[in-house]
C-alpha cells in the first residue's frame, strides 16, 4: 500500500531523515517509533508532501506521490492527524466532520455519520465548540474529522501524547475500531504500551535511519534495541508491564 524507499529530507541545511525505508501493507497498524528528534514527524510529513524529500520514492498504491502537493496526495486517500490536532476551534464538533468530508471526493455524507461513531463520547458533543473540548475529546475529533474523509490509509502523529489514561484508552479503541472498518494505519507514538497493544509491525527510527523492523514479538523479544533506540526507562516499565 504505503512504500518508502531511501527517502532523505532537509530543513535547511539540517539533514533529518537518512535513507528511510518502510512499508505498509494493507490491513495494517504500524508504529514508528523512537526517541524525540528521531525524524519521526518529519517522516509523515514527507509522505503528506509537507516536506519533499531531497532524494528517494514514496508510493502510494503502486503510484508514486513524491514531489506532489498535500492536497493532491490526500486526495489519493492519505489522512494525517499531526501532532498539534489542528481542529477548528470555532466550529461545532459536527460541523468541523462535515468541512473534511467535504473537501475530498472521496467522503460522502454517510462518512460525516459514520465518523463520530468511532468515539461515542463525542456522540453527545455533537454541537458544541471544538475550542471548548477537553485535549483527549479534541485529539478524538482530530482523529474522526481524517476519518471522515474515507481514507485508505490514516496516519497519526503522537494521538496520546499527555493525554489521560482514560482518553488513551478510547483513542486505542478508535484506532483498533478504523483497522476493523478497513482503514490501515501508520502511527507514530511515544506511549510504547499502546503501541505494542495496536501495532501490527514495529519501525524503530535513530537519528533519521531505520535501525530495526519487525512484528510486535520481534521488538518485544529485542530488549537491547528498546533501551539503546527508545530509553531505559521504555525496557523496564514494558518489563514490569509483561510481568
Amino acid at each position: 500500500m504505503l512504500g518508502l524507499k531511501g527517502v532523505h529530507a532537509h530543513y535547511g541545511s539540517a539533514h533529518i531523515l537518512h535513507g528511510v525505508g518502510l512499508e505498509v501493507q494493507a490491513g495494517q497498524i504500524v508504529c514508528l517509533v523512537g526517541r524525540n528528534g528521531a525524524g519521526k514527524s518529519t517522516t509523515l510529513k514527507a509522505i503528506m508532501g509537507m516536506v519533499p524529500p531531497s532524494e528517494g520514492e514514496i508510493t502510494f498504491q503502486g503510484e508514486r506521490i513524491d514531489g506532489r502537493a498535500p492536497h493532491l496526495i490526500a486526495g489519493l486517500g492519505l489522512a494525517w492527524v499531526p501532532e498539534d490536532r489542528r481542529v477548528f476551534g470555532s466550529l461545532s464538533v459536527d460541523e468541523n466532520i462535515k468541512v473534511a468530508a467535504q473537501a475530498t471526493r472521496r467522503s460522502s455524507a454517510a462518512n460525516a455519520r459514520d465518523a463520530l461513531g468511532f468515539f461515542p463520547d463525542l456522540v453527545p458533543r455533537a454541537g458544541q465548540l471544538a475550542k471548548n473540548l477537553s485535549g483527549g475529546q479534541q485529539q478524538m475529533l482530530a482523529i474522526a474529522r481524517a476519518l471522515a474523509s474515507s481514507p485508505e490509509l490514516l496516519m497519526l502523529d503522537e494521538p496520546t501524547e499527555g493525554l489521560a489514561p482514560n482518553m488513551v484508552k478510547a483513542i486505542r479503541v478508535g484506532i483498533l475500531e478504523s483497522r476493523e472498518r478497513g482503514v490501515s494505519i501508520l502511527v507514530v507514538e511515544q506511549n510504547l504500551r499502546l503501541a505494542l497493544s495496536v501495532g501490527d509491525v514495529f519501525f524503530v527510527l535513530s537519528r533519521g535511519t531505520v535501525v530495526f523492523q519487525g512484528t510486535r514479538d520481534e521488538l518485544q523479544a529485542a530488549p537491547e534495541i528498546i533501551s539503546e533506540h527508545l530509553g531505559i526507562g521504555q525496557a523496564r516499565e514494558l518489563s514490569a508491564w509483561r510481568e
